[in-house]
């Protein structure tokens, strides 16, 4: 997937190694998902799902510089109409969304202490649909839980000094 290109070190976008990995563990088929992509870079998580069927899609990011560069993408790729774009600072907690999500993605900045806050809010907050998933994207160390009263960890990997986290929201 060729992204629009972008200036900068501030902005970490998935490696392809690393994304092909996440969907090859996830399947390849997101057919009507609805997909949340938080700390959103690029975007390329999130476009990633749409170009396998996902519905529909929302990026938060906090970045003028990654907003910009989003909106950029998803019209590469012609998925405007599908996506909405949140610019928000996510140390205050995740927006007010009026939907829910079968896929979320969460790939904040490393060594920042930002996954156990969102993922607190997201696991006690009304965004999760049935059977969902959340993908952790986090540096090797980062300790995150097994489970969670509605989560459980279903797979890890790790690659160079990246680990994969995901949990699935079981019924």
């Amino acid at each position: 997937m060729n992204l629009a290109p972008f200036r900068g070190l501030r902005i970490r976008p998935t490696s392809e190694r690393v994304r092909e990995a996440i969907f090859n563990l996830l399947g390849q088929d997101m057919e009507g998902y609805s997909v949340l992509d938080l700390f959103a870079g690029t975007g390329v998580l999130g476009i990633e799902a749409m170009s396998r069927g996902a519905e529909k899609a929302v990026f938060i990011d906090n970045s003028i510089e990654s907003i910009k560069i989003i909106q950029k993408n998803l019209n590469l790729f012609n998925f405007t109409e599908a996506a909405t774009i949140i610019k928000r600072d996510l140390k205050r907690g995740l927006p007010e969304i009026n939907k829910w999500f079968h896929l979320v993605f969460i790939d904040p900045p490393y060594e920042k202490g930002l996954i156990r806050r969102v993922f607190d809010d997201l696991i006690h907050g009304p965004y999760l649909m049935p059977e969902a998933f959340v993908v952790i994207e986090s540096r090797k160390g980062e300790i995150l839980p097994d489970e969670t009263h509605i989560l459980r960890k279903w797979k890890q990997r790790i690659y160079g000094d990246t680990i994969i986290t995901i949990y699935h929201k079981e019924n």
